[in-house]
């Protein structure tokens, strides 16, 4: 029996693909294919994985009006022809998006050839891709309870976020050796996403001093942020990015500082380390971070630290009061059963 055929798109962040990737690496017995922009990050990480990955035009959706808007609106119309045209090749039985703005001319081509379409929304309130791929979707799945009010009933299953499953098999040990900690103090990992974060790298080293007087500290700073000004301190380690050793480095880690993206935020969760979440502020996106973050809190899973708020002093503070209550926080976590959705995404993919 020929293998069934299933599309996935998404892309624009790391957080559109790294859920992607997961769950293709759960589906035998399906021949897969990824579409995506030509020059956006799913390019880099799909090609790691050996996919046959099809770039498309893809252009920018803002909620504001410029005059990129109408040059973007072309760059779509072309996307959708492109994507229309290697689904025929393909003839997938199914595509699944995780938004992005390059998943709208996939959804649109694959809704005017009568491709069933899946999507999942991360986060509390669904972006503008997803927001217009609604009408064309078979199937919607969400992470938050909250976010199916903004989905039709009918078509919508709350699941949580698909974890990806090696991130859950790390070893603490590997972790201190690689990382050359011991036992002594407890480690902090600080994550400003694939980019870093400015703000967080700032205040972070401001206070390094300070801080390993009660932590270990790794530092995830981003693509071209380390410095090397700060390589010697003992007890502070600094990378750009890591991807074999992160299951490690997180399965030693006690407290995390990170950004409020829904897919990290969940993984942290699933492997019950108490959070600290500073969220992207509205200057910097349409506000789903802050909303993710808040979220988390109401739940008893992490404490929240606005970046207009973020100095030495209070960084300090509610790590001081994050890791004094980390048990409390753990105990939440465990309680919180959010660990399903990967299968159950296995489950209803494999039904098509």
């Amino acid at each position: 029996m020929p293998k069934k055929k299933i599309v996935f798109t998404g892309g624009g962040s790391a957080g559109h693909v790294t859920p992607n990737i997961a769950i293709i690496s759960e589906l035998d017995n399906w021949d897969i294919h990824y579409i995506g922009s030509r020059k956006g990050i799913e390019k880099e990480l799909i090609h790691k994985i050996n996919l046959p990955y099809y770039g498309i035009s893809s252009g920018k959706l803002r909620r504001y009006v410029d005059f990129e808007n109408i040059v973007d609106m072309f760059r779509v119309i072309k996307g959708c022809a492109e994507a229309r045209s290697i689904l025929k090749k393909i003839k997938p039985n199914l595509v699944f998006s995780k938004g992005g703005f390059v998943s709208v001319p996939v959804i649109l081509a694959a809704k005017s050839l009568g491709i069933p379409i899946f999507i999942h929304e991360s986060d509390m309130t669904p972006g503008l891709a997803n927001k217009i791929s609604t009408r064309f979707a078979t199937k919607i799945f969400t992470s938050f309870e909250e976010t199916k009010e903004f989905f039709p009933v009918q078509k919508t299953t709350v699941i949580g976020s698909p974890i990806r499953k090696e991130i859950l098999n790390g070893s603490a040990d590997k972790g201190r050796v690689f990382l050359g900690f011991d036992n002594k103090l407890p480690i902090l990992t600080i994550m400003g996403g694939s980019l870093g974060a400015k703000k967080i790298n700032e205040v972070v080293r401001s206070s390094i001093k300070q801080l390993t007087q009660y932590f270990q500290v790794v530092h995830l700073c981003g693509k071209n942020n380390t410095d090397m000004n700060f390589s010697s301190i003992p007890g502070y380690r600094q990378f750009e990015y890591v991807h074999e050793e992160l299951s490690d480095i997180l399965a030693a880690t006690d407290i995390v500082v990170s950004r409020g993206g829904s897919n990290a935020i969940f993984e942290f969760l699933a492997l019950n380390i108490p959070m600290l979440i500073i969220p992207l502020g509205l200057q910097q996106s349409r506000g789903d971070q802050i909303l993710n973050a808040q979220a988390f809190q109401e739940k008893g899973y992490s404490l929240t630290l606005e970046e207009e708020k973020l100095n030495e002093k209070s960084l300090n503070e509610v790590l001081d009061t994050l890791y004094k209550n980390k048990d409390k926080f753990q105990r939440n976590m465990r309680n919180s059963h959010k660990g399903e959705a990967l299968q159950t995404l296995v489950v209803e993919i494999n039904k098509y």
